[in-house]
């Protein structure tokens, strides 16, 4: 109990500090101001409109305890108040500008959810109808399904060529749907790499039924759950690829958010969530720990959490996310390290495999 008092403390002291240099930057006025009246006065009519606040037509509600509402918007949309200006300018009923990169990197930098916007994104040219369900499983959509203008390849062979490029892309061969995807998750080596079912074996037969992937790349381990009759939701970002198009061309359902973004589900209600090398050490501990009380949170009592891949130094194994998965009170089924090799053995880099139980009481 001590323990968990003085991390949960740690957490608090270090979220305080954080608000503290932020507030370094404001006058003492702005410090105990309403964040949307600090918008400069330059501020678009669109910005201030969309971040409100509204008044009720109905007058006070006693559900919301209050008679306005407030827009969501990411808070901190309201530090990168040139960027929110940008993004906010545009032709009301018109067509949106195509800046699917530039939005995307406000919502890395934390201005997540973005506001909403009174305009129509650009529509695919010669679009087709989707391939049916379930050959769209396995199938490579057609180039006419999507927007090609925010990244490098233009084409879904583009990118299934990346493979032999050199150099780093995010997830380098997660659309080559004959490569690598194929196989993934069907076999299971006993170490780093578990087979989905030797996990589904682990709870009573058809109680795994719905479920979330974090940064789930191209969609194949949802596609290989849906085979068996489970539904995920897969998180992705567009990192210079179409990834959470692709994976609604697959038949299965994308979600664009951040892994910073509180997940968007109840308490007690997921059966399993998966993540592959999404959460690892490239986190901020506090974020990090943050991240896996929420997953604890979304899980029913007996979910599954699939930690799959997870990348760290050696020094920090047992330092620091050993006890950090350990506060928060998962119970291990199935626990692999192994060392990542590709860079050299000096480097001291490690893997980490789990299968995580929310416990039942």
């Amino acid at each position: 109990m001590h323990k968990k008092l003085n991390s949960t403390s740690s957490l608090v002291e270090a979220l305080l500090t954080e608000l503290s240099s932020r507030q370094g930057g404001l006058t003492e006025k702005e410090k105990g101001s309403d964040p949307v009246k600090s918008l400069n006065a330059a501020t678009s009519d669109e910005v201030m409109l969309v971040t409100g606040p509204h008044k009720l037509p109905l007058g006070y509600s006693p559900r919301m305890g209050s008679d306005e509402v407030y827009p969501p918007v990411g808070g901190a949309c309201l530090r990168y108040q040139e960027e929110l200006a940008q993004y906010m300018t545009y032709e009301v009923g018109g067509e949106c500008p195509v800046d699917d990169v530039f939005a995307q990197r406000l919502m890395l930098k934390g201005c997540e959810p973005l506001p909403r916007r009174r305009c129509h994104p650009k529509t695919p040219a010669n679009y087709v109808e989707p391939t049916p369900f379930p050959q769209s499983l396995w199938t490579t959509p057609p180039d006419a399904s999507i927007v090609w203008d925010p990244y490098t390849c233009k084409s879904y062979q583009c990118l299934i060529d990346r493979r032999k490029t050199p150099g780093y892309f995010d997830c380098k061969d997660c659309f080559d749907l004959d490569g690598r995807e194929k196989s993934r998750w069907l076999f299971d080596n006993g170490r780093l790499d578990y087979g989905i079912d030797q996990v589904l074996e682990t709870r009573p037969h058809g109680s795994i039924r719905i479920g979330f992937d974090i940064g789930g790349g191209s969609g194949t381990f949802a596609a290989r759950m849906k085979e068996r009759n489970i539904t995920i939701i897969t998180s992705s970002m567009n990192l210079d690829g179409p990834f959470t198009s692709f994976i609604a061309s697959r038949g299965l359902i994308s979600i664009h958010v951040s892994v910073s973004q509180r997940l968007p589900f109840f308490d007690n209600t997921l059966d399993i969530v998966h993540s592959m090398h999404v959460l690892s050490n490239w986190i901020p501990d506090a974020m990090l720990e943050f991240t896996l009380y929420d997953i604890y949170r979304v899980l029913r009592p007996g979910g599954l959490f699939w930690l799959d891949h997870f990348f760290c130094l050696g020094s920090q194994l047992n330092q620091t996310y050993v006890p950090m998965l350990d506060r928060v009170g998962f119970r291990s089924l199935r626990w692999n390290a192994g060392m990542k090799l590709d860079r050299g053995i000096d480097k001291n880099e490690w893997y980490i495999s789990a299968l995580l139980e929310k416990p039942m009481t």
